[in-house]
């Protein structure tokens, strides 16, 4: 699977790319936040990855099939996002699926229903804040086994 810079172009099908700003000001990420369900409530998350090994296997995707999810570094981090639309028959389109590589400043929001990987972050432990919406039911999160492929790194 090729593996493409993360842009806002190539990644716009899957959700917004979030990029730490360069000029003093604020920018406004909020437009791609969603939640689908009028009972959810907005969660926010501290997490630290380990890194992964590479080359990556993949055997897992996960979605939130009602909620919007975003990922934002809190330290210049590189992570792979590997994406899949969902599909007619249910479940991740792998036949489908994008890898991009997020650089140092880059953040993302996946749509509701955008089928992920489990955060891949590169060249070290990284920490993450998580924004989502949670109702505490079956919705909140799905994660389904994929046919095993691997991803390099160029």
């Amino acid at each position: 699977m090729q593996i493409s810079t993360l842009t806002d172009e190539g990644f716009a099908f899957f959700g917004e790319v979030l990029t730490i700003p360069t000029a003093i000001g604020r920018y406004d990420a909020g437009a791609a936040l969603s939640s689908h369900r009028p009972g959810a409530r907005p969660s926010l998350t501290l997490s630290l990855r380990d890194p992964v090994t590479l080359p990556l296997r993949v055997h897992r995707m996960e979605r939130h099939a009602f909620s919007s999810q975003s990922f934002i570094p809190l330290a210049p981090v590189r992570f792979l996002v590997l994406v899949a639309p969902h599909a007619a028959a249910d479940g991740p389109d792998m036949a489908q699926a994008r890898a991009f590589l997020a650089g140092p400043g880059q953040g993302v929001t996946y749509r509701a229903d955008t089928w992920h990987h489990p955060m891949a972050a590169l060249d070290g432990p990284a920490h993450f804040a998580v924004l989502m919406w949670l109702d505490g039911g079956a919705g909140d999160e799905e994660f389904v086994d994929v046919a095993p492929f691997t991803i390099h790194l160029p």
